[in-house]
């Protein structure tokens, strides 16, 4: 691993481990082996390794969900498919969506917030677009189609964050297609009523 991977990887342990203001440079270059020179280098300033962490992160991420983020006949399976790429990243990196969901409580004028909005805002405006394409079948969604996508959003990240503490463990969250289908039924159901 080379500094620039390792300054990376010690930042996301640290932010994860104790948020992002709690922690400093000399923190992470001491961490890392570095010293402050190296990683000015590199990212210029702490706000620039947060972007940097963020976009390496969360990047490709965003990328497969509007990819997914399609209306296709069934509004179960399009939903579906969605939820499966947020489950999964939770699931292959744990720390990193924790870390943009903490990031997102943070103060709006708070540098952390700034560098986590446009993933934020990315992910909301998927899921928007996604009932927007399926509004023609959801007779019921009368324009509603943000508070069904905050809705939707809010019991994934919250499945992800409880199953996360309840399991105690930093490595993910597992969830079978069984409670895939469960959680995206229960979905349904509440907008359906």
């Amino acid at each position: 691993m080379d500094n620039r991977e390792r300054i990376l990887a010690c930042a996301l342990d640290l932010f994860y481990q104790r948020g992002y203001d709690a922690v400093g440079i000399q923190e992470i270059c001491q961490r890392a082996g570095v010293t402050k020179p190296t990683m000015y280098h590199y990212f210029g300033s702490k706000y620039g390794l947060l972007e940097t962490l963020l976009e390496q992160e969360l990047g490709g991420f965003v990328d497969k969900l509007s990819q997914v983020a399609h209306f296709h006949t069934n509004v179960e399976q399009s939903l579906y498919g969605f939820a499966t790429v947020m489950l999964d990243c939770a699931n292959a990196n744990y720390r990193a969506y924790l870390l943009m969901m903490s990031l997102s409580y943070s103060a709006r004028e708070n540098e952390s917030y700034r560098a986590v909005q446009p993933y934020i805002n990315r992910i909301h405006c998927l899921a928007v677009q996604l009932f927007d394409e399926a509004a023609p079948v959801l007779g019921n969604m009368n324009g509603r189609q943000e508070q069904f996508a905050l809705g939707f959003l809010g019991l994934f990240n919250h499945y992800i964050l409880y199953m996360g503490k309840k399991e105690a463990s930093d490595l993910g969250v597992q969830v079978s297609e069984e409670t895939k289908r469960s959680l995206i039924h229960q979905f349904m159901h509440g907008i359906n009523s």
